[in-house]
C-alpha cells in the first residue's frame, strides 16, 4: 500500500493519514457496491481525480441512487488499484452515478462535476499526478455527449478563471468497480478522508477556481 499513498500524499499531514491507513486497511476482493437499477434510472460517469472525493458531491443530490468508485478509459481488463496507480494501464479513477432522471437532470450532474474539479490541468488533480488522475466526462449516449459538449462550451465562455479547459469528453468504455475498501471511503474513514482532502489542497484550489469550496 505504500506505493498507493506515495502518489497521493505530499504533506506531513497526509503522511500521518497514510500510516493510519496502512495499519488499518485490509485487502479485499474487487467488488462493486450494490447499485439500484431499473428502467427509470440512468448512468453517468465522471473522473475528477481521487475517487474518494467524488462520491460525496453526488451522493447528497436528491435523485442520485448510488455512486461507485472505479476505473475507466484503459486497456487492461479487471485492473487492480495497484496496477492503475502506476499509470500504465491507461485507466483513470472515476465515479459512476446511478440516478433517476425524473428527479435530477444530467445537466445538474455536469454542474456538480465541474465545480468539484480543476479543469485547467492535464493528467493531474490537486496533489495527485499522473494520467490515472486525469479529469473527464464519459458519456453513455449521444444526448449525454451533446449536453457535456454544451456545458464545456458554456463554461469556456463564462469561466471565473483564466486557464484553458482541458477536461476530456469521451465515450464511456467498460467501467471496473474499485476494490471494496475504496467504496464510500469518506463515510467509512471520515478522519483519514479529511486528512487526505485537506492535505491534498483540494478545497483551497476549488475556492481559488470557483470562488468558494463545495459545500
Amino acid at each position: 500500500m505504500s506505493i498507493i499513498f506515495t502518489t497521493k500524499m505530499q504533506t506531513v499531514l497526509i503522511a500521518l493519514a497514510a500510516s493510519l491507513f496502512l495499519s488499518a486497511t485490509p485487502v479485499h476482493a474487487q467488488t462493486a457496491k450494490p447499485a439500484a437499477t431499473s428502467a427509470a434510472t440512468a448512468k453517468a460517469t465522471f473522473a475528477g481525480g481521487c475517487f474518494w472525493c467524488m462520491e460525496q458531491p453526488f451522493d447528497v443530490l436528491p435523485g442520485v441512487m448510488s455512486t461507485t468508485s472505479g476505473y475507466i478509459g484503459g486497456q487492461k481488463k479487471n485492473p487492480t488499484y495497484e496496477e492503475v496507480t502506476t499509470g500504465r494501464t491507461g485507466h483513470t479513477e472515476a465515479v459512476q452515478v446511478v440516478y433517476d432522471p425524473t428527479k435530477v437532470t444530467y445537466e445538474k450532474l455536469l454542474d456538480v462535476f465541474w465545480h468539484n474539479i480543476d479543469p485547467t490541468v492535464k493528467d493531474q488533480q490537486f496533489c495527485d499526478r499522473g494520467s490515472q488522475y486525469r479529469s473527464g466526462i464519459f458519456y453513455h449516449d449521444d444526448e449525454q455527449k451533446r449536453l457535456a459538449d454544451a456545458s464545456k462550451t458554456a463554461l469556456d465562455k463564462n469561466k471565473p478563471f483564466s486557464g484553458a479547459i482541458v477536461t476530456e469528453i469521451t465515450r464511456a468504455a467498460e467501467f471496473y468497480p474499485a476494490e471494496d475498501y475504496h467504496q464510500d471511503y469518506y463515510l467509512k474513514n471520515p478522519l483519514r478522508y479529511k486528512y487526505y482532502r485537506s492535505g491534498c489542497g483540494r478545497d483551497n484550489r476549488l475556492k481559488q477556481l470557483w470562488g468558494k469550496a463545495p459545500e
